[in-house]
């Protein structure tokens, strides 16, 4: 077994549990309201529709976009909770990715239990009055017997949709399958990438057999059947009863640092580099890693996570909400200052590279048209295809340069950093949007256009220490200017290449021992 495997298998015990742990809470919230509701509907038949109007307006909700919306609602209550009874709620990992799973799996508990209970023949409750049964004789007894296999098959579709929703929590900072998932699409770890998704499949399929069994026994009144449906799912669910108190801080004097990182290679690697820095020094380190680029920031400053590296450009627009342009060293001289003054949020170091953004082409392509800067691009681009990372299109960098330049390009399409390269390399783009700490450039043969008329913004790396841990910066401050872009871009070139591909673990030891992290 190669190492990428290795690894794969080495992550996929815990991610496996806390997947199941919370796919198992949210759909078992979920039925906490589903079946008050469906008893309602069941006795007020007015309530019906609009109870699953409500439930199909959520459904249409993508399942992401449902996780990041919980994360700030969350903020709020716990600010709220905190201002009136002293304690925070934690916004996020399990709270929102729990919320949000049950919403999403109300829809198929309701429609089935509303349709079950509507299938019952009205001459069986006729009867059922005419020998004197109470009301809950009635439903007891007659109506979920004959509704049973309707309301399972709801609970089938809900379970299903709750273990494929859940791969997407790890956005919000909740360990998962999805974990494997997103960090193979990142850096092209396709063992990581087979084997989160295998797992949920396989996750998906048990879960559906065992109640399927239930179903089945249930609709023909093989009791039995039925329960050894429920036994093999309950055996199941028994093995990750201690899952969430996995990764948490271990016992003893210290809590664990919570690192914190986006969801691309450069930002794994520099977090297992500050986790490895941490760990030097005795420090019990947690990482959570796969953060929406905003997610990221308030997790931060709520104090959910304690240190991980964002970039100034990035800080200067959606933490300060400047949308100016200044010069790089006024840039990060105002971070400095503004970040602790209006978050609580500190510049523990410059790390002293930028990950900049900047429009690449290949080498032969821009010296056959005589393509060297924006200004160049600007003449071309009608005849050209632009590929850009998934927000780029919505920032304002693209605002700025479209405006300096008038930039106007045949076709645009967003994709995920790697296969943004990878459309390059097949032909589907001329264009893309680049990075410049990023290993492929060297690698690849690519040229960085120039931006004469100053555009875009600096993006230094920096490291940021949230306001429950201060004293990580100055445990963390030896990092300041240590690292230079072109030992980053090796870095990332070994974790991004096809061969001899290394884990961002060993890339951060690497890049730990290229800048001499141990001599100060």
């Amino acid at each position: 077994m190669n190492a990428q495997w290795a690894r794969a298998f080495a992550m996929l015990p815990d991610r496996l549990a806390a997947h199941l742990g919370v796919s198992a809470a949210a759909l078992a919230l979920a039925m906490l309201v589903a079946v008050p509701l469906v008893l309602a509907m069941a006795t007020r038949p007015r309530l019906r529709g609009p109870v699953l109007a409500v439930a199909s307006v959520v459904q249409t909700i993508p399942a992401l976009a449902l996780l990041a919306l919980f994360y700030p609602l969350l903020l709020l209550v716990s600010a709220a909770t905190q201002r009136l009874a002293g304690f925070g709620v934690p916004a996020l990992g399990l709270l929102p990715s729990l919320l949000a799973l049950a919403l999403y799996a109300l829809l198929p508990l309701l429609r089935g239990g509303a349709d079950g209970l509507a299938s019952v023949p009205p001459e069986t409750l006729d009867a059922a009055d005419g020998i004197g049964m109470s009301r809950a004789q009635r439903l007891f007894q007659v109506e979920l017997p004959i509704a049973a296999p309707i309301v399972m098959g709801g609970l089938r579709v809900a379970a299903v949709w709750t273990i494929g929703a859940a791969t997407l929590a790890t956005t919000v900072g909740q360990k998962s399958l999805g974990d494997l998932i997103f960090a193979g699409l990142q850096i092209e770890d396709w063992a990581l990438v087979v084997t989160g998704c295998l797992a949920s499949a396989l996750l998906a399929i048990i879960v559906d057999a065992a109640l399927g069994l239930a179903e089945t026994g249930l609709a023909v009144r093989r009791w039995g059947k039925a329960l050894l449906g429920l036994t093999l799912l309950a055996a199941l669910t028994v093995g990750v009863v201690g899952w969430y108190w996995q990764g948490r801080a271990p016992q003893g004097s210290q809590r664990a640092v919570v690192v914190g990182a986006k969801n691309f290679g450069e930002q794994f690697i520099l977090a297992a580099l500050i986790a490895d820095e941490l760990k030097a020094q005795g420090q019990p380190v947690t990482i959570r890693s796969g953060l929406g680029s905003a997610v990221a920031f308030r997790a931060l400053a709520a104090g959910d996570i304690d240190v991980y590296v964002d970039y100034s450009g990035t800080l200067w627009e959606a933490a300060l909400s400047r949308k100016d342009s200044v010069p790089r060293a006024r840039m990060l001289a105002e971070l400095r200052t503004q970040l602790p003054a209006q978050h609580k949020v500190q510049v523990a170091a410059a790390l002293g590279f930028e990950n900049a953004y900047a429009l690449a082409m290949r080498r032969a392509d821009a010296e056959r048209l005589g393509i060297r800067s924006l200004a160049d691009l600007a003449a071309r681009a009608p005849g050209l295809r632009l590929a850009t990372d998934l927000e780029f299109q919505s920032r304002a960098e693209w605002a700025a340069i479209k405006a300096a330049y008038g930039l106007n390009f045949a076709r645009l399409t967003a994709y995920t950093p790697t296969l943004m390269v990878r459309a390059l390399k097949d032909g589907e783009a001329d264009v893309i949007t680049a990075f410049s700490s990023d290993g492929r450039i060297a690698a690849d043969d690519l040229v960085l256009l120039t931006d004469p008329r100053g555009a875009l913004p600096a993006y230094d790396a920096l490291l940021l220490v949230g306001p429950r841990r201060p004293d990580l910066a100055g445990r963390l401050a030896g990092l300041e200017g240590r690292i230079a872009v072109e030992a980053m871009r090796e870095a990332n070139w070994q974790v991004d290449r096809d061969t001899d591909k290394q884990t961002p673990g060993q890339a951060a030891a690497w890049l730990a021992r290229k800048v001499r992290l141990g001599a100060r």
